[in-house]
């Protein structure tokens, strides 16, 4: 039995710089859930057209299920299978958790703290099918029925008419599943931090080349935070003299507009901030250049990990003390087109700089409540700011309602098209109308 053990923990160890095709990535990810029973736990949360698993490490304290106050972040790569960078980084970003737990006290604690999913790749079959690497372009991109997985996701702005991917439906699902407040997806083609929206219109700004959300100056801390902790992304070099990024960052709709992005549909529907990074200017570098990608970006992963602690967040009970769920939770003067609300255990998350905000709770039938919250810098102390709400007169659990799919942002341009009223009166329109859908 000893010798099994050492076999798992040196299969754990031993990770190579190079490229792990799909029976290496998923002995290589089983042996880890094998030598970190306790710290780790291992499922697929879906297949994808050809039938391979898309596998998914959770690592933290409490690795198996959802813990009250403790948030839950995501880095999943490889959605374009030609990109290759993020899915190799991301199995050495495991390693050096697992490894560091218990040894580095940083670490430990973000474990403790933090749930954290990672996805190495969310398009095997694209990897398997890219057969000759090339710095810029492959069929190995699309999925195996040719679909762009960044472009199959339900659109906040207009209908994006894509029949959804398997590979999609189960990323879709999985943020239905889980309470995910911050993400990043891994990309390969440019060095850059991009930021929702990557699509938009007149109501978020598209007329001035810029597609602003509510929480526009967390995005920009977001992706600074990687890219100034990034060997040489905060310099905005990028990758050719065409094109350059002030310090790195860019707005996704500033650099091109696409439609169906990943981004954009964590942040309207998942209630979940994620940013798009781009870490290398060529897609499939050969592999002996894997250990400097993983040396360059090592210090900006971790740190970026550790923003999920920002801002505030707490539960929401009635007078018994039982949580509800679906009451809408956000902070005043940055209301979400599609309402943010409380999961199954009443708790909310909300990302926010320092500063002071009024936070406002809502149960649907209720009169709201607010609260004045003074917000500072809590990343080092790996958890957000508390603020939790009791309603005395409330013992009902409050009424699902649903967010609709269709396209948020049409609706308010229409209406702003028509009435041309503020824009603050505008998504308190909307906020009604969504409730009341």
């Amino acid at each position: 039995e000893v010798v099994g053990i050492l076999c798992l923990i040196s299969v754990a160890a031993s990770l190579d710089f190079k490229y792990h095709h799909a029976e290496e990535l998923e002995a290589y990810l089983k042996g880890v859930y094998a030598a970190y029973p306790s710290l780790t736990h291992l499922h697929s949360i879906g297949r994808s057209v050809e039938g391979r698993n898309l596998w998914v490490l959770v690592l933290g304290r409490f690795p198996t299920h959802h813990k009250i106050g403790i948030p839950e972040f995501k880095y999943v790569a490889n959605m374009h299978g030609d990109e290759t960078v993020g899915r190799e980084i991301l199995l050495h970003l495991i390693d050096f958790l697992v490894t560091s737990y218990g040894r580095d006290p940083v670490i430990t604690r973000l474990l403790n703290n933090t749930r954290i999913h990672i996805m190495p790749t969310m398009n095997p079959d694209g990897f398997e099918a890219t057969k000759v690497p090339d710095c810029y372009y492959s069929r190995g991109r699309y999925n195996k029925n040719g679909e762009d997985l960044n472009r199959n996701f339900p659109d906040a702005f207009e209908n994006n008419n894509a029949s959804i991917q398997p590979e999609t439906r189960a990323v879709m699902n999985w943020i239905k599943n889980e309470t995910f407040v911050l993400s990043a997806n891994l990309h390969g083609g440019a060095l850059v931090a991009s930021y929702t929206f990557d699509n938009g219109n007149s109501v978020t700004g598209s007329l001035n080349g810029y597609s602003r959300s509510p929480d526009d100056d967390v995005f920009i801390h977001l992706a600074k935070t990687y890219s100034f902790n990034h060997a040489s992304m905060y310099k905005g070099t990028g990758c050719d003299n065409r094109q350059t990024f002030p310090e790195g960052i860019t707005n996704g709709y500033s650099w091109y507009q696409l439609e169906g992005g990943m981004q954009d549909y964590n942040y309207v529907w998942g209630q979940c901030f994620e940013i798009t990074l781009e870490l290398s200017c060529c897609k499939y570098p050969p592999a002996d250049q894997l250990e400097e990608f993983w040396n360059d970006n090592k210090v900006a992963l971790i740190e970026y990990i550790k923003q999920v602690h920002l801002g505030v967040k707490g539960q929401v009970t009635d007078k018994n003390g039982n949580p509800i769920p679906d009451a809408i939770v956000e902070a005043k003067g940055r209301p979400h087109v599609c309402p943010y609300r409380t999961n199954e255990h009443g708790e909310y998350f909300l990302l926010l700089l320092p500063g002071t905000y009024v936070i406002n709770a809502t149960v649907p039938g209720f009169k709201s409540m607010l609260k004045t919250v003074e917000i500072t810098n809590n990343t080092g102390n790996f958890s957000a700011l508390k603020q939790d709400f009791s309603f005395s007169e409330v013992s009902v659990r409050s009424r699902a309602a649903s967010c609709p799919k269709s396209p948020l942002y049409q609706e308010l341009e229409r209406a702003s098209a028509a009435v041309k009223p503020t824009l603050h009166l505008l998504v308190l329109m909307t906020v009604v109308l969504v409730i009341f859908k």
